[in-house]
């Protein structure tokens, strides 16, 4: 019973996390499913790519009715992250648990510095092509090495580089998560990672509903206010794995 508890509590968290600021549900997901609910690096990393793109499916609905979606930026963005993603999940199953962990942690406090650097300028929300798919074949390399669906780091991606206003950025992320998600979990699919579905369904269903619930959140919230609550939490999860990296 007390499982069952953490799992709807951690999974409402994520749920909040991926309709509100489109992005933050993996590296949320995998340290809760880590220290939470017992499961190795290794399961919780591809547990959460299930939980995070069913769930981000679900949030993608929503703000794509708000009109909040760049279908082409995203598509975009996403196509060039598929290959990276897969290689780059293949190459992460022969590497130890604890450089995977620090890895996530740097690469979340630097998504995170990025998004409290002051907006710029003069930002017109255009996009070049070319921009947009090497942002997007990186993202995907980040995505599938550290199993994660990658809207921590498309958000201030969208953006930072492609100068999208943040709430477009946040739609559209849901839906470059979906595409990375399914292509690093096709490339684990073959490794034999066990997922405990006692855990997973009731995780995935109460982030499926939190979803809602971050999404009528959003409309509440000033876009930098959403930044700058993006990046503490992405900071604090930054520094847990850190210290568990090096414990």
């Amino acid at each position: 019973m007390t499982a069952l508890l953490l799992a709807l509590v951690a999974g409402a968290v994520v749920g909040l996390a991926l309709g509100g600021l489109g992005g933050g549900g993996s590296v949320l997901a995998v340290p809760a499913l880590i220290y939470l609910l017992g499961l190795t690096p290794a399961e919780a990393t591809t547990a959460a790519l299930v939980i995070v793109t069913l769930t981000s499916v679900t949030a993608l609905v929503g703000h794509a009715r708000d009109g909040n979606v760049s279908w082409r930026t995203g598509l975009l963005f996403a196509a060039a992250g598929i290959v990276p993603a897969m290689i780059a999940g293949a190459a992460a199953g022969h590497l130890p648990q604890a450089v995977l962990t620090a890895a996530f942690s740097v690469v979340a406090a630097l998504a995170a510095l990025r998004m409290l650097r002051p907006a710029r300028t003069g930002a017109t929300g255009t996009v070049r092509p070319a921009k947009a798919g090497a942002a997007g074949a990186g993202l995907g390399a980040v995505t599938g090495f550290l199993g994660v669906g990658g809207g921590f780091l498309a958000v201030p991606a969208l953006v930072g580089v492609l100068s999208l206003p943040m709430r477009r950025a946040v739609g559209t992320s849901l839906l470059v998560i979906t595409v990375n998600s399914l292509a690093a979990l096709g490339a684990r699919a073959g490794t034999g990672t066990r997922l405990d579905w006692a855990v997973v369904a009731p995780f995935t269903a109460a982030a499926i509903l939190g979803a809602w619930d971050g999404k009528r959140l959003s409309k509440k919230i000033k876009g930098q206010a959403l930044q700058r609550l993006f990046a503490c939490v992405l900071l604090a999860v930054a520094a847990l794995m850190f210290l568990d990296a090096l414990l």
